[in-house]
């Protein structure tokens, strides 16, 4: 599909998605996630720092509106001092609406675009959703009331993505407050929080962290 200059014009983040620092750019997107036998259905916010591909901040919204949009930056500038100097998301009404675009402009962040109809130009938002649903989620109990809702998702947004792959291909882990010692294939990986502490490689004879 051939889209016009105007559009191309419009995705600075081009899909480089490979960031050599934080806060530099900061990807976002919206999705329906539902509490209760009877589905309420919730819109949840994320932004996430394309360098560590980890979320920054998220809320969980009755609808998707530009409000919620903001907001949800709003919290991830409190927590990084300010916004990304670049900002990629889809063309949905939130992103598109006059009050996001001004919020933007008054941090001094440029606004990157999607394509209509491309979720690879936002591939990591895409593939960080998947997994966060069809892993996190799906393998949860199901949240009964609202506050359940958010402490799931709360708890979820600690996983970075390394504990997302291996909670999918199903590695034994152990947590102990805030370090994990993962092993799985002769690797043992230790991090506290997001940050990966050391990578190294062991024998039965040589096992050390």
């Amino acid at each position: 599909m051939v889209y016009s200059s105007a559009y191309e014009a419009q995705n600075t983040l081009n899909r480089q998605f490979e960031q050599a620092a934080a806060n530099q750019v900061w990807v976002t997107d919206t999705t329906e996630i539902a509490y209760n036998i009877r589905k309420y259905k919730v819109r949840l916010h994320v932004v996430l720092d394309l360098y560590g591909q980890y979320p920054l901040s998220w809320i969980i919204t009755p609808t998707e509106t530009s409000t919620g949009a903001i907001k949800v930056f709003q919290m991830a500038k409190q927590k990084a001092g300010g916004l990304a100097p670049l900002i990629h998301t889809d063309r949905g009404a939130a992103y598109t609406s006059k009050a996001f675009n001004h919020y933007l402009a008054s941090n001094n962040s440029q606004h990157s675009y999607s394509a209509p109809g491309t979720p690879a130009d936002n591939a990591v938002m895409e593939h960080w959703w998947a997994d966060f649903k069809s892993i996190w989620l799906a393998h949860s109990p199901q949240p009964q009331t609202f506050e359940d809702l958010e402490q799931l998702v709360t708890e979820g947004m600690v996983l970075s993505p390394v504990k997302l792959t291996l909670i999918k291909t199903k590695t034994q882990f152990f947590l102990s407050d805030q370090i994990v010692v993962i092993f799985r294939h002769g690797l043992v990986i230790s991090f506290s929080g997001n940050e990966l502490i050391r990578e190294v490689h062991y024998s039965s004879t040589n096992l050390f962290l």
